[in-house]
């Protein structure tokens, strides 16, 4: 499959079944600091929402306890709210300074976030893609949503898409509800990294939780790679992580047989429950 003079085959996904949210956290944080610890000035891809709050607070504890050094790290996000300043609570730009930054110590120089509140969408688009080009990401982190998107690529995005402005499918805007005071205000249109960046990443770490997640990591590890599941592309990048609990995982499990395995795409760790 081609995306946009990028060719890429199929390759074996890892996956780790851990027991329930805290475990997928603590094995999130591991593969983590892994590379933090390797390379002090990393670039990290980050993304924001639930699923990855244990992680940062797992992060967040190291350097407290270990003195763990991000004086030199860089980050870039998946994606901001379209018309949210980084002023706004619900910015993602607010969440990760409080959720993560300012617990590490990481100055906003060194952090990248699409502009929320920008007048000319299509200037911010070209100048985060511009960024991305020049912070190649030593390990992408993302969420699963219940239809299957990564970062806010929707179901029928292409594979080769750049940054873009998406409007929000309504799942979307219900799963994140929980997070405004109502439904109302949540925001209709995002900015979002696209496809095609995000598999520019080194190293891609996908998190998945709850029993809501379990059909969209059915369609992602056993299903054809289609842009209808955006996460399905993932089955093409040469180093990909899938970390969910046993609950996000309930389909994926329960539709396995001996005779209907993953097709040698995908290479489970020794302490989880599916083989291959």
């Amino acid at each position: 499959i081609s995306l946009y003079g990028s060719f890429y085959e199929a390759h074996a996904m890892k996956i780790i079944i851990t027991k329930n949210y805290e475990e997928m956290s603590e094995r999130a944080a591991e593969i983590m600091l892994g590379v933090v610890k390797q390379n002090p000035k990393a670039v990290l891809g980050l993304a924001t929402g639930t699923t990855p709050l244990g992680l940062y607070a797992k992060m967040i504890a190291d350097h407290k306890e270990n003195g763990t050094d991000y004086s030199q790290i860089r980050t870039v996000n998946l994606d901001e709210y379209k018309g949210l300043p980084k002023t706004h609570e619900q910015s993602y730009a607010y969440f990760m300074k409080k959720n993560l930054f300012d617990g590490l110590g990481i100055i906003p120089e060194q952090t990248n976030i699409e502009n929320g509140a920008a007048r000319d969408a299509e200037a911010e688009c070209a100048r985060y893609d511009a960024l991305l080009e020049e912070l190649p990401r030593d390990i992408q982190l993302l969420g699963l949503g219940s239809n299957g998107h990564i970062a806010f690529n929707e179901p029928g995005t292409p594979f080769g898409s750049g940054t873009h402005v998406v409007e929000l499918a309504e799942s979307t805007v219900k799963d994140n509800a929980r997070l405004f005071k109502d439904i109302s205000e949540v925001p209709q249109k995002a900015f979002t990294m696209g496809i095609r960046q995000i598999m520019q990443a080194k190293k891609i770490l996908i998190l998945a939780s709850g029993e809501s997640k379990s059909d969209a990591v059915y369609k992602m590890v056993k299903g054809e790679i289609t842009e209808k599941v955006p996460a399905s592309v993932l089955l093409l990048h040469p180093d990909c992580i899938l970390i969910a609990d046993e609950s996000a995982t309930r389909k994926l499990k329960a539709n396995q047989s001996r005779q209907d395995s993953f097709v040698g795409r995908v290479v489970c760790d020794k302490k989880d429950t599916i083989t291959v």
